[in-house]
């Protein structure tokens, strides 16, 4: 099974507010993670109707996000893919309008949504992942006085240092999925 790679960037608010429904969204994250699926296996795993998420998948694959998975396993299903790892934005671009500046709030929310779900999971699960896990994972944050072009430079190289660890990860029977977020917003205060 070929995975998705590279990054969709977004560039018509139109697009970006397509994937930006809760269901889309949702539907466009699991392809992600975990591989094809029918309309059907989608519609089982979020209490939906295959009819929902068939007609759902189909304006994914309009605007670019999924399609037909072209390593079908039977010939009488539909199995969808995600065609790209990851989806990107400006936010001057995307932020001209005020439907865009709508879309772009509702995926960022919708990563916070994602942060507290994957969170709550490991603390469901603890002690399932044993105390080197239990060691490795958590939360941090800072406040630093930065540019803009130093919070640009922090993502770019925060992301190069994933991609280079991934790599080197591969083959290691002890790498698992790690959910890993990276927020940067300026602030005014808040008692720091």
């Amino acid at each position: 099974m070929s995975e998705p790679s590279g990054v969709y960037h977004v560039s018509d608010s139109r697009v970006l507010k397509a994937v930006a429904h809760p269901l889309r969204v949702r539907l466009l994250g699991a392809l992600r993670l975990d591989g094809p699926a029918t309309a059907t296996e989608l519609a089982a795993k979020f209490g939906e109707s295959s009819g929902s998420t068939s007609y759902h998948l189909r304006q994914l694959a309009r605007y670019g996000f999924v399609e037909e998975d072209p390593e079908q396993r039977d010939a009488r299903e539909r199995r969808w893919r995600s065609v790209h790892r990851y989806t990107s934005w400006n936010e001057l671009e995307i932020g001209d309008t005020p439907e865009g500046r709508e879309a772009a709030g509702f995926m960022r929310n919708r990563q916070i949504e994602v942060l507290l779900s994957d969170r709550e999971a490991f603390e469901r699960d603890r002690e399932s992942w044993g105390p080197e896990w239990i060691e490795a994972a958590g939360m941090s944050d800072d406040i630093a006085r930065l540019t803009p072009a130093s919070v640009t430079l922090l993502y770019e190289r925060i992301s190069a240092m994933i991609h280079e660890m991934e790599a080197a990860d591969a083959a290691s029977p002890q790498a698992e999925r790690v959910s890993i977020h990276l927020a940067a917003f300026p602030t005014k205060g808040y008692g720091r």
